[in-house]
């Protein structure tokens, strides 16, 4: 039962710093004019966050109150509760939630000394607030902070926040989930509830669609579903594809050594498990240890690949290079190992294991322009052939890096000016480079609106000196090249996640684990079926027959909800004529048809690798809608 019920219905909000706070000098709350549509739902989503936790306090009053930022598309807050929360309890949250929004109490401001909201808060035993507090302290040294009061609720806050909690009205509480404090998994873990606030109903009713159709798309469901791709305990974040699932990846991965052939690629294949000493030269294991799998043997220490960088190195300085072989363009798509939190895998977007369709550029100076331009037009063949739009991001040096300011500053130019010469346009993204160089991030934009970040290209000046790279130029002097990393998928699992949650599942014809299915009327017609399978795989196109005992409308539906592209229905009748007829996922019904002609058909989709595929774009809500990057003050 909920503990609601040891609270009259329509009982006064109550805080365990109310009575302590009577006398602080609260004052109006000035809601600044002229604000961005980002500016107003921070300070809408930041607002609701407190009226939330001041509903939390009633149902709870021995809660302990964490911190509760506003983030993209809503809010959250963290408690550390008596018990678990239910669903019922979300519900009853929100329903007083509600109740003290009309009442319309106003927010109002204070700005106390921290000596005295360090004793306000430990007076109510508010433990979190004070590690808060010290926080602030030790990162600015203020002399003073400020709370924020709406009726008796007051909380440590810089604000922004609204007026009055009229104003808000359309919000809804989504879910909730474990959080650890400060992610300190040696802390007890907090509950965290997240939720969502707009404008406007027809903003929240949007945004629950959204979230409706992002939960059917979920590419974990879809993989069960379509028999793509499982996950086991037994081997935490790493995909277990199923044979369809694997055709699937296939398919990309030939697009992808096709593509590479075309624009001179050269493709290989390096081993899984290296001593530490190569990621010592490369930086990575100054850099990047923590996120590495490290194999203690016979006293020696290893480290499982967790990027092709270093072995591609390797290979390039295994013999004397001349200036006639730049620009080297080398690829690899081998297996690739990082050792991610348990909480933060998430499917095919966040693993353990992974492949990636990496390549390294080894140019002179003078081709670095154009090899850039290079990589940048494969960036746009590859995202229009599944339909996506893209945008640029430029991230530069990071607050830790390897090499010289100079070098840097000069790598970035590079990267502004192929950009600016390519007529792109896009933003900046300052302390986002990687430790090694700058680099040019790709996002690409799916049905839903949502931004996806795959592609990358770096340049780097910095890994060429580590592994003392050379060429001997046309003066025969010794020189040193400069290298380009990219990758264009990113990695072919969260591609394909991405891919699967875009299309919701119907990939195009090329890529579908069964591009055709032949479904015989009787047993009559099951000889002629077979012979037709024959057909269709002698032009290599992945066909089943469907001959089980079951209604001939269970099989199509079954195929259908498989997002079969092709559906060959045939009896004796066709079998006469040599035709099928013909369902297609996309268009339903057709006219019965050679079957010479549908091959012909599904064989030239194949081929130019059409897109067939119907994509029905929703209200984007993306970065416009987002909260800036939280703060402790905001607290």
């Amino acid at each position: 039962m909920s503990e609601s019920h040891d609270l009259p219905q329509d009982a006064a909000p109550v805080s365990a710093t109310a009575a302590l706070t009577a006398d602080l000098p609260f004052g109006s709350n000035p809601v600044p004019e002229g604000e961005t549509r980002a500016q107003r739902l921070h300070r809408l989503r930041h607002s609701t966050a407190h009226l939330m936790a001041e509903a939390v306090v009633q149902l709870f009053p021995t809660a302990k109150v964490a911190t509760g930022p506003a983030i993209e598309h809503g809010f959250y807050y963290d408690f550390d509760l008596p018990r678990p929360l239910t669903p019922e309890d979300l519900l009853e949250i929100e329903r007083r939630m509600k109740k003290m929004a009309k009442r319309g109490f106003p927010f109002q401001k204070a700005t106390v000394s921290v000596d005295q909201a360090r004793e306000l808060f430990e007076t109510a035993g508010q433990s979190y607030k004070i590690e808060v507090i010290d926080k602030i302290v030790e990162t600015q040294q203020p002399e003073n902070v400020t709370l924020y009061r709406q009726g008796d609720f007051v909380d440590l806050c810089a604000g922004p926040h609204v007026s009055s909690t009229s104003r808000l009205k359309q919000f809804k509480l989504l879910r909730t989930s474990g959080a650890y404090w400060r992610g300190d998994a040696t802390r007890p873990m907090l509950q965290r509830i997240y939720g969502t606030a707009w404008e406007t109903q027809e903003d929240l009713d949007a945004y629950l669609n959204f979230l409706e159709e992002a939960k059917k798309r979920n590419h974990k469901k879809l993989g069960e579903e379509l028999d793509l791709f499982h996950f086991h305990k037994e081997a935490p974040g790493a995909a277990f594809w199923t044979p369809r699932g694997f055709a699937v990846v296939q398919s990309l991965q030939k697009y992808w050594r096709e593509l590479g052939d075309r624009r001179g690629y050269q493709e290989i294949w390096n081993p899984m498990l290296y001593k530490k000493d190569l990621y010592i030269k490369s930086g990575h294991y100054t850099h990047y240890k923590d996120d590495m799998f490290i194999i203690h043997q016979e006293d020696t220490e290893y480290c499982l690949k967790p990027m092709n960088c270093p072995d591609t190195f390797l290979y390039y300085t295994s013999k004397r290079r001349s200036f006639r072989e730049l620009p080297l363009r080398i690829s690899e798509g081998g297996i690739l190992h990082r050792n991610e939190l348990a909480g933060a895998l998430n499917g095919l977007f966040r693993v353990r294991q992974f492949m990636q369709d990496d390549a390294h550029i080894f140019v002179t100076a003078e081709q670095v322009a154009s090899e850039i331009a290079e990589v940048l037009d494969i960036v746009r063949e590859c995202y229009s052939l599944f339909g996506l739009s893209y945008g640029f991001t430029l991230s530069t040096r990071p607050e830790k890096f390897m090499g010289d300011a100079l070098t840097w500053d000069k790598a970035e130019l590079d990267l502004k000016a192929a950009l600016d010469k390519g007529g792109y346009t896009y933003t900046v993204d300052e302390g986002g480079g990687a430790f090694y160089g700058p680099k040019i991030d790709i996002k690409i934009n799916d049905c839903l609106g949502r931004k996806w970040q795959c592609a990358t290209v770096q340049l780097d000046f910095q890994q060429p000196i580590n592994f003392d790279m050379g060429y001997t130029a046309s003066d025969n002097t010794r020189q040193r090249p400069i290298v380009i990393h990219r990758a264009v998928f990113g990695t072919f699992e969260r591609f394909m996640g991405v891919l699967l949650e875009h299309t919701a599942g119907a990939l195009p014809t090329w890529m579908s684990p069964v591009q055709a299915i032949i479904v015989p009327i009787s047993d009559k017609a099951t000889d002629y079926a077979f012979a037709v399978l024959a057909q269709l795989k002698a032009q290599g196109i992945r066909a089943e027959v469907d001959d089980r005992n079951e209604k001939m409308g269970y099989k199509i539906r079954e195929a259908e909800m498989r997002k079969t592209p092709y559906m060959l229905v045939v009896g004796e009748k066709e079998a006469e004529n040599g035709t099928a007829s013909v369902r297609t996922y996309l268009e339903g019904a057709r006219p019965e048809a050679k079957v010479e002609d549908v091959i012909a058909e599904i064989a030239m989709r194949i081929k130019e690798r059409t897109f067939d595929v119907d994509i029905k774009p929703l209200r984007s809500f993306d970065a416009e809608e987002a909260a800036p990057a939280e703060s402790d003050l905001e607290y």
